[in-house]
């Protein structure tokens, strides 16, 4: 019999062991010590992450051989086409065939093969694989479905670098992986990373001065708590939830007519701001209708449910629409609150993680009781919310409501939840079409999350509310602890914050998101605590500075040995210019604005029905409005702000994407907005005493948020010598260079320095740290 092991087993096992080994550092490799335990979740399975050795199956040589190393029966069965032989053998690597063939030096059976060029292991890689089958080969639950654990804080060489928990956990890896943690940033710098994650603005110059000349060893922590007791924060938090809620200001679909949802942003910002804990927080969006003691404010908050799109189509089939409705509010729960995807199992089983069919259709069945409908009329039938109808009257915003910012006296209708007196079945939709029932379900959760026991959980949206918040959730915790992560470094340390599933990406630091998942638990799910402990941290204090070293065995910061440099979002870009110009104006909540916009945009892409056919703009103070209140038209979202990758609110996400373009540079030295806010900040400082050079350090400071270094100095006040002399001979007209936007012009103030300043400002306004987080 031939001992050459078959070519889908040798690519498989080659596969398997080098991607083990990616988890560890190569450095020094054979003097490395081997990890006190190897495991399957966060070392073996990343390699079976090719879809071939997922739940697709295997390939059809391996179909035909049996042999599924992703799953722990098959890899430790019997080997077909090798009869005696055993692939893993657990806790014996020589009686393991794969090993045996790893440790070969007969090239006639050793793996990888010679001919394959892919070059035999190391000796710690064979070790390495050894350890794993000595420990048993043991196969674990996928990580994200089993309870979290507080881990104990790692031993790590230099503790008195660590100012809090999370610390020891970012020291731990960073030592494994040779790095070491930068040192910390400088007090200016500091204070705009901290402004900007938690309020979403720049520094004013009086908490720089204030910052700065405050000596005292809680003077970080003294800015830290004020500013998270600023109502601004609450406008921060509340933009990454809207990306989630997929908040709009229309319906969406071809007439995408207005809507009159901001009442319940308004109450997310409020939230935020009341520091109401996540656990509650959640209860009150999934079933505050159904609370023991619901009123209209816990009603509102069940509008996140409802910011999906609505047709407004005649001829639409209600059934159709309707079920379409109830599928986006399960992805919507499934991938915002657990960061599971669950769309696969609409129309089949999953075929990466263990959720079937009938498990989806279980879990929408808990919506499947509201009243809501699929069609209430078309657009000439329209109205400002869809039933049911939770309605607003003033005297609610004298009292209970009063958090919400409205232009009148008049009534206002939020579109939220309600059931129906008699309860509908749900059946498995073949294929997930809506008029092809099934098999019926009853409201469950999934099972291979957490078992939705019906002694504890009732079958409603209150039952799974109080099943999502239970301590035991593998998930919730989690994910929230994640996406805050991501929101303020820039990735989670689960970089596939929408899906902790099989596809997912494993933690870079599994024992801290563990530990911190926990912690946030055991503390009453305090979300301004849990800020501030990431704030607080060494960690999040480093210096963004950056060396070859850390290029070379880090380039995408995993490790975290320097803080990262990130752009900041679309509505922070237009927060920065207009908060540094003075032209911010900061009235908390109330309805959407819409700013400066290109002509014609909305016209060209509508049905011509509907109050929002045309684009009708803003004025006075609604121009100068936080970029958290632009209006959402969902077929024409806000254009700048999709140039800086915004969500255009269509459907339900947890991260957006980045990107770099030449369209991004040209909005910030042609926009519009920033041309007056440079143009109005220009004239401020123009009437200001001061000199010249101190009116330039000025306009720095406001939106740089440092002090200039002598050689940026002396290129902004040889900038403003040059376009004075322009202008001053006519080469440039002032007057056409200041006559941007609506904010009034100052007359009084000199046109050639106000010009040849406004021009200062906006080169300011275009320097790359003027939109980055560092």
């Amino acid at each position: 019999m031939s001992r050459r092991l078959p070519v889908y087993l040798f690519a498989l096992l080659f596969v398997v062991v080098t991607g083990l080994l990616s988890c560890f550092t190569r450095s020094g490799d054979g003097e490395k010590a081997l990890p006190e335990t190897v495991s399957y979740n966060f070392h073996i399975r990343p390699i079976l992450s090719d879809k071939c050795f997922k739940c697709h199956g295997p390939d059809a040589r391996q179909r035909k051989a049996g042999l599924r190393l992703d799953i722990a029966d098959s890899a430790y069965a019997p080997l077909t086409e090798t009869p005696g032989a055993f692939a893993l053998v657990p806790g014996k690597p020589g009686s393991s065939e794969l090993f045996k063939r790893i440790s070969s030096q007969d090239t006639a059976y050793m793996m990888p093969e010679p001919e394959s060029h892919l070059g035999a292991l190391s000796r710690y890689e064979i070790k390495l694989f050894k350890k794993w089958i000595e420990q048993g080969a043991v196969y674990e639950p996928h990580w994200a479905f089993t309870a979290p654990k507080k881990p104990a804080l790692p031993k790590v060489a230099d503790a008195k670098w660590a100012r809090n928990e999370l610390d020891y956990f970012i020291l731990d890896k960073l030592q494994e992986n040779g790095l070491e943690p930068n040192k910390e940033a400088d007090k200016e710098r500091l204070l705009k990373r901290i402004c900007l994650d938690i309020t979403g603005l720049p520094p004013t110059l009086e908490m720089m001065d204030r910052f700065l000349a405050d000596p005292s060893g809680d003077a970080y922590e003294k800015m830290v708590d004020w500013l998270l007791n600023t109502p601004q924060y609450g406008e921060k938090m509340a933009v990454h939830w809207m990306d989630v809620s997929r908040y709009a200001d229309s319906y969406g679909f071809q007439d995408d007519n207005i809507r009159t949802q901001w009442p319940w942003r308004d109450w997310v910002i409020h939230a935020f701001n009341t520091n109401l804990p996540y656990d509650q927080f959640l209860t009150w969006q999934i079933a505050g209708d159904m609370l023991p003691d619901t009123d209209k404010e816990k009603i509102l908050a069940t509008g996140f449910f409802r910011n999906h799109k609505y047709t407004e189509e005649g001829g639409v089939i209600d059934e159709e629409y309707r079920i379409q409705y109830l599928i986006d509010k399960t992805k919507t729960y499934s991938k915002a609150i657990l960061g599971i995807s669950m769309e696969c199992a609409q129309c089949h089983d999953h075929k990466f993680d263990p959720f079937s069919q009938r498990d989806y259709y279980s879990l929408l069945a808990f919506f499947n009781h509201t009243k809501e409908k699929g069609f209430e009329g078309d657009v000439n039938r329209s109205r400002p919310a869809k039933t049911p109808i939770l309605t607003i009257t003033a005297e609610d915003r004298k009292q209970l409501l009063s958090f919400i910012q409205a232009k009148d006296t008049s009534e206002l209708e939020v579109s939220v939840m309600g059931e129906i007196d008699t309860l509908r079945k749900t059946y498995v939709l073949n294929r997930g079409a809506y008029d092809q029932p099934g098999a019926e379900v009853r409201p469950a959760a999934m099972r291979a999350v957490l078992p939705f026991d019906t002694t504890k959980f009732k079958r409603d949206r209150l039952g799974l509310a109080a099943w999502t918040v239970d301590k035991k959730n593998p998930l919730t915790a989690r994910v929230f602890v994640n996406q805050l992560w991501q929101e303020i470094f820039g990735s989670g340390l689960v970089k596939t914050s929408g899906d902790f599933g099989m596809q997912g990406s494993l933690p870079t630091h599994p024992a801290l998101l563990d530990w911190m998942a926990v912690d946030f638990m055991e503390h009453g799910w305090d979300i301004k605590r849990l800020v501030k402990q990431i704030l607080l941290s060494a960690t999040y204090r480093q210096s963004a500075n950056v060396s070859e070293k850390q290029l070379k065995l880090d380039p995408e910061n995993i490790y975290l040995s320097r803080a990262p440099r990130q752009r900041l979002a679309a509505e922070f870009v237009r927060d920065l210019y207009l908060a540094s110009s003075g032209l911010l104006v900061k009235t908390i909540g109330g309805p959407s604005v819409k700013p400066y916009q290109p002509k014609g945009l909305w016209e060209q892409a509508t049905s011509g029905r509907g109050v929002l056919a045309v684009y009708k703009q803003d004025h006075k103070e609604s121009l100068y409005r936080r970029g958290l209140y632009n209006f959402i038209k969902l077929t024409v979202p806000p254009p700048a702000m999709g140039m800086f990758d915004a969500s255009n609110r269509d459907q339900c996400e947890v991260k957006r994407l980045q990107t770099n373009t030449p369209l991004q540079a040209l909005i910030m030295m042609n926009d519009p907005a920033v041309l007056e806010a440079s143009r109005v900040l220009a004239q401020r400082l123009v009437r200001d005493p001061m000199p010249l050079p101190e009116k330039i350090n000025n306009a720095f400071r406001r939106i740089i948020c440092r002090k200039p270094t002598p050689e940026e100095e002396i290129l902004l006040n040889n900038y403003y010598r040059e376009q004075f002399e322009l202008f001053r001979q006519k080469k440039l007209d002032a007057l056409t260079t200041l006559q941007v936007g609506e904010y009034p012009l100052d007359k009084d103030a000199d046109s050639l320095q106000s010009a040849a300043l406004m021009k200062v400002v906006n080169i300011i306004y275009n320097m790359e740290e003027a939109i980055m987080k560092t």
